[in-house]
């Protein structure tokens, strides 16, 4: 049986996380108020962010970026994507 919490990130009840997803404490916070479908948003943002900033999972100072981004993303206001980002499902001729 899966377990529900109240996502931040969302705003409503959502499927929780089946384990907690990041060492230490904000990997218990992350576990305990953020949903499955919202930890499915970080981690393609995530992704991105590794992508078009060319980090390193290994390296210290990219991990601490990616956790700060982390807590942004799930916590704050939100995470920015680095300057000149295009989303793949953009057409080559839209505005931004």
């Amino acid at each position: 049986m899966s377990r529900t919490v109240f996502c931040e990130k969302l705003q409503r009840e959502s499927e929780g996380l089946p384990f907690v997803p990041w060492p230490g404490p904000l990997g218990k916070r992350i576990f305990d108020h953020i949903g499955r479908e919202a930890w499915q948003q970080w981690l393609a943002h995530q992704t991105m962010l590794i992508n078009e900033n060319r980090l390193s999972p290994m390296d210290p100072k990219h991990r601490a970026f990616l956790e700060g981004e982390m807590e942004k993303f799930l916590f704050g206001d939100g995470a920015e994507t680095p300057a000149g980002y295009i989303p793949p499902d953009t057409p080559p001729d839209t505005p931004l």
